[in-house]
């Protein structure tokens, strides 16, 4: 029962981290180390118990990550362009 209710804190988690992700997509340095605890918290909480959270919150630190990393090379392709 207790691993059970600490499982269900890592979808909790996985999700909170994936969302705080895509929310700071401009800022890499919380984007991507809020989206890389958001798939590494989300994967275990899937794989052990099946959350449905846990899931979300796989797929949300996803989204972060691509959304900071096409925004940064979206900027130097047009940084290089405007030379």
């Amino acid at each position: 029962m207790e691993e059970e209710r600490r499982k269900s804190g890592m979808g909790i988690s996985s999700l909170t981290l994936g969302i705080i992700s895509i929310i700071s997509a401009l800022f890499y340095y919380i984007s991507l180390s809020t989206g890389i605890l958001a798939i590494i918290f989300g994967g275990i909480s899937v794989r052990k118990v099946g959350s449905k959270l846990g899931k979300a919150g796989l797929i949300t630190g996803i989204v972060g990550i691509s959304l900071c990393v096409f925004i940064y090379i979206s900027m130097i392709i047009i940084l290089t362009l405007i030379d």
